[in-house]
Parts: structure tokens; sequence; C-alpha cells
């Protein structure tokens, strides 16, 4: 390792919890000299503005942080040209780079990315991951160009999927991994021992962005399907059963954690409580729900939910699209 590697330059963009090890990675390493994030957003009930993980991070070390609303907005190109960096690290910023910025760094552009590209090219790799039922996955650092997630490659890093494995899970073990591949990369490619390898366009696939539409169980989906939404879906949007009570009402109860049992043969569309159990009917078998979040109320396990009926037995028609 030269010292000229140590003196590295290096703006860094991102903004949520995946970012923050990958940003801590490279203030051990290199130069900061500038850390770009989302604007601050209300959030909660007060609506007071709370700065990004990024931010937050950024801040307790002591380096500058810059949130424009927008990169193309009137002189925030010059302000970012003037820190002339090396490197310009992206760890979902969310923001699109124009060629202005990519063409920018000394280097190069480069993207830390939560999949095996070219699988789950776009914005929810980890979910997509989990919800095709993808037996591994890992993180992959590319250069970035215009199109989506389609630059070279430079390093992965692999991982299993385990069995149970949820969203939060998975999430903070990529997380990890990134940090590791980040400064390898940035230190192969100024000394010029790695070469981005172009990806194979015939094995792309595309992960979109989630909807508030996925929550809602249907009804030609398998209890293995609904148990994959329900470990990738994790916080949001979540998976829910909607039930219509005797006045009219429906409700929903949002599906936290559950145990798949395609040996219980239960009516299909149907929400049981069964010796002490709460059960999900499905086309091939059941799910039994072990945590749950009735509406406007707290996430609890399953016997809490039941002892909160009052002694009132649970046999409900869900509200099940087709």
């Amino acid at each position: 390792m030269s010292a000229a590697q140590n003196r590295l330059k290096v703006v860094f963009m991102g903004t949520p919890d995946f970012a923050v090890p990958t940003l801590k990675k490279v203030a051990e390493h290199f130069d900061i000299v500038a850390v770009y994030s989302q604007p601050d957003r209300p959030v909660g009930r007060g609506l007071e503005l709370k700065p990004t993980p990024v931010k937050k991070a950024a801040l307790e070390l002591g380096l500058s942080v810059f949130q424009p609303e927008k990169l193309n907005a009137p002189g925030e190109f010059e302000k970012l040209q003037a820190f002339a960096p090396d490197f310009i690290v992206v760890v979902a910023y969310g923001h699109i780079l124009r060629q202005n910025v990519l063409d920018l760094p000394k280097y190069t552009c480069v993207n830390v990315h939560s999949s095996l590209l070219p699988r789950w090219r776009g914005a929810a790799p980890i979910h997509h991951a989990l919800l095709a039922g993808d037996s591994e996955t890992g993180v992959t650092t590319m250069k970035m160009v215009l199109a989506l997630d389609a630059g070279d490659i430079y390093l992965t890093s692999k991982t299993p999927i385990t069995d149970r494995e949820t969203l939060p899970e998975l999430h903070d073990r990529l997380a990890l991994m990134g940090a590791d591949l980040i400064v390898p990369t940035l230190r192969g490619l100024a000394s010029g021992e790695i070469r981005g390898i172009p990806q194979d366009e015939s094995l792309v696939t595309i992960a979109p962005k989630l909807t508030k539409e996925m929550e809602q169980i249907r009804g030609t989906e398998t209890v293995r399907e609904i148990d994959l939404r329900i470990r990738a879906l994790n916080p949001w949007p979540g998976v829910s059963v909607f039930f219509e009570l005797p006045n009219g009402k429906t409700e929903r109860l949002k599906i936290k954690e559950a145990v798949p049992r395609p040996e219980w043969k239960k009516t299909p569309g149907a929400l049981n409580e069964t010796a002490g159990t709460l059960i999900v009917g499905l086309a091939d078998g059941a799910l039994e729900l072990t945590r749950v979040q009735p509406e406007g109320k707290k996430e609890m396990d399953a016997a809490s939910f039941l002892n909160g009926l009052k002694g009132r037995s649970l046999s409900l028609p869900l509200k099940i699209k087709s």
C-alpha cells in the first residue's frame, strides 16, 4: 500500500443504515472530503426533522455533510467539483447521478450494490432475493453508469441465505460485507490491479420498488410464497390479513412472524383460533402466526393477541384477493 493510496480523496454519497458501515470503513482508510446525503425529512406524529443515518454517522466522525434536494440545482455541481475527488463512493444515495458527476472523479464513481449483479438490478435487491427464494446472494462493487446498475463489476462477495433468514438479518449482514469490499476495490482501481468486468446482459433480473399492494395475501398463493413474503417484506409494506367483524368493520392484522404448516389442512381463506394457536388457511396448507400486530396496537405474540379476545372465539373469513 502506497502513501498515495492512503491520501486518496473520496466524496461519499449515501443515505440509509445500509450505507453506514461502508462510510465508516472508507473513513478509516481514506480522506473523505465531503459526505452527501438526502435532506432531513419529518417523521413521526410530531413531524420532527430527523437526520439520515449517514448524516448522523458522518457528523459523529467529524465530516462535512451536504444535503441538496437535487444535485443538478444551480451551483451544486460546481461545489462538488471543487472537492476534486479521486473517487465518488455511492451506497443507496437516492439521487440519480448525471454524466457530468459520473465523469468528475479522477478514477471513477463506485457503487456498492446489495446483490450479485447482474441478478437483481434495481431498488429492492435484498427483498427480491428473499421473495424469489434464492439460495444465495451477496454484494457487488461496480462502476456507475447512466443505465440502472449496468456498470462493469469490480469485486463480489457471496453468502448463502439461511432457511429462516429475514430481511433485517440479511440486510445487516450484507451491509457489513459491502463495507469489507470497498477498501480493496478503491485500492485495486487506484493501483491498476482491478479492471471492471462487463455484466452478462442475458442474466439480468430486475428488483423493482416495493408497493403497498404487496401487503395483502392472494388466494392463489402457496404457504411457501406467503412465508417468503413475511420474511422479505418486514418492516414495510409487511404482510397482513384483513377480516370483517360482525359489525361490518374491516380490520388489519399484520403478520410479523409465522411458521409454515403445510401438513395442516385448514379452510383456505380463513383465520382460525385452534387449541391456542392462530392459523391462516391456504390452498396447500396453513401458516401458524406466532407474532402479529393488530391495527393501531404494538407488535405482540399470538398468545397475547388471543388473550385480548377476552373469551371470544375467532373463526373469520379473510378478505383475500383472488
